[in-house]
């Protein structure tokens, strides 16, 4: 068990995959409707699904290493 402080988003691994979404979202082109940001982010989603590399690439970070 970790216990982790309350506010230390730099020691969790889903604050890096909601960083890459962030940026995947404002990319391109501006998801006006509801419909493209689902869309947006449906898609992001299928591109980690296909690389696990990546995946695997938020637990590498150094302030994250214990969760491997």
């Amino acid at each position: 068990v970790f216990y982790l402080p309350p506010c230390a988003p730099e020691v969790n691994p889903d604050e890096y995959l909601n960083g890459d979404l962030k940026t995947k979202v404002h990319s391109g082109t501006l998801a006006i409707a509801e419909s493209d940001l689902k869309h947006k982010t449906r898609s992001f989603m299928r591109t980690l699904v296909k690389r696990p590399h990546r995946v695997k690439s938020y637990f590498r970070h150094p302030k994250v290493v214990y969760a491997q």
